[in-house]
């Protein structure tokens, strides 16, 4: 076995350059055309087989072991910016107005094209296939939309392995843990609707904003009188726009939100947080007069760590950090479409910590002054090749 510490440690550099370069360069979901451009050229160099770019911007690629054949495990890393207007000041800022790596997806494909050049420089060590997937539009459902097109066949995905700096664990922990960790994550659009009038007569009108106001309320009794509240749910909303004047009373009020929850099982309950959410929402809507219209938006299932996945991930930990004391149990209702991959096949998902206050690296994900702990990319890189390996080459 060759030293994959050392290869890391003499890779760290470019590692960082990588990162930073596409961080310069962000780019939204599905428009990610100069990212995929790097990507596409940085594993043509390392000479893996079949690149292919897949669901407008997505690329894959093979990496075959010369060991001979086995299994074939997938590595997945995000490739989408969000709509933030950076304020992190760091000299090698967003140029792209208005757009911003403020999640870390920037890091994780950097980690990703490292780990694909140390395992290319030693395919002589490990059976069987990698394939690497670059995936688009992460913040829109992109999983779902790779998987129709056929990511996980020719050659069909036995495992797979992804990793997420995240900045609500301490720098040098990790977060790792089985079963269901990330929630079912439902958006949705509602609009309540009534019937405009003079804020002097409002008994001639139907009051949308009050029946917003009402059922936003209203909703709030599921995570406490619906369900079991030792079952975490969340009725957010992040958006309301309604009318025109002060003294106008408006007859549409439109409203945007997430459903958040985290079940043991997801496809027997979903369907019963849905419609006890639709219920509320026309039962208030009833006794005020009122109207509403709802559209859901395609939306991540639970992210499901499998046992044994998780076993050789800790396994490969314990050796990169050389402790087991930083592995920190997690479980979170935000949502990540790896969820895709992890309902369909055995999957891990692994929380990399990267919050340092002196570095200025604990803002939270999504935030105009986002930003890693640089330090911690180099061991996402070893955890990620220590687990390959050891998928591929356990008998």
């Amino acid at each position: 076995m060759f030293d994959i510490k050392k290869e890391v440690a003499a890779l760290e550099n470019e590692l960082i350059t990588l990162r930073r370069d596409f961080h310069a360069h962000p780019e939204l979901g599905y428009q990610e055309f100069l990212t995929s451009k790097k990507i596409c050229g940085y594993l043509t160099a390392l000479g893996l087989e079949d690149i292919q770019t897949i669901t407008k911007t997505g690329v894959t690629a093979i990496l075959r072991g010369t060991k001979g054949e086995g299994k074939t495990i997938m590595l997945r890393a995000d490739m989408d910016a969000l709509p933030v207007e950076e304020m992190t000041g760091l000299p090698f800022a967003s140029q792209n107005k208005g757009v911003m790596h403020a999640c870390g997806h920037d890091s994780h494909m950097a980690i990703q094209l490292i780990v694909a050049k140390i395992l290319a420089a030693h395919k002589d060590e490990f059976s069987g296939i990698v394939k690497f997937v670059f995936q688009p539009n992460e913040e829109e459902a992109g999983a779902l939309n790779m998987i129709e097109a056929g990511v996980l066949e020719n050659p069909h995905v036995d495992a797979a392995l992804a990793l997420h700096l995240w900045s609500p664990i301490k720098t040098g922990h990790i977060g790792l843990s089985e079963g269901p960790i990330l929630g079912t994550t439902e958006e949705f659009e509602l609009e309540i609707i009534g019937k405009a009038g003079h804020t002097s007569t409002p008994h001639t009108a139907k009051d949308a904003i009050l029946g917003a106001c009402s059922v936003v309320q209203a909703l709030q009794v599921l995570g406490t009188r619906e369900f079991d509240p030792l079952l975490p749910i969340a009725v957010m909303f992040g958006h309301i726009e309604g009318g025109t004047a002060r003294n106008i009373i408006t007859d549409s009020v439109k409203l945007g939100g997430t459903i958040r929850f985290l079940f043991p099982d997801e496809e027997v309950n979903k369907p019963k947080v849905l419609a006890a959410f639709e219920r509320v929402i026309a039962g208030t809507c009833m006794a005020l007069g009122l109207e509403y219209k709802i559209k859901y938006i395609p939306s991540n299932p639970s992210l499901f760590n499998d046992a044994k996945m998780v076993s050789i991930v800790r396994a490969a930990a314990e050796e990169t950090f050389g402790t087991r004391d930083n592995v920190d149990d997690f479980r979170s209702l935000a949502g990540e479409d790896f969820a895709e991959f992890s309902q369909r096949i055995p999957s891990v998902m692994t929380w990399v910590g990267i919050a340092d206050p002196e570095k200025k690296s604990d803002f939270p994900h999504h935030h105009a002054q986002f930003d890693i702990d640089e330090s911690m990319m180099k061991y996402g890189v070893e955890l990620q090749v220590r687990s390959v390996l050891s998928y591929l080459n356990q008998d």
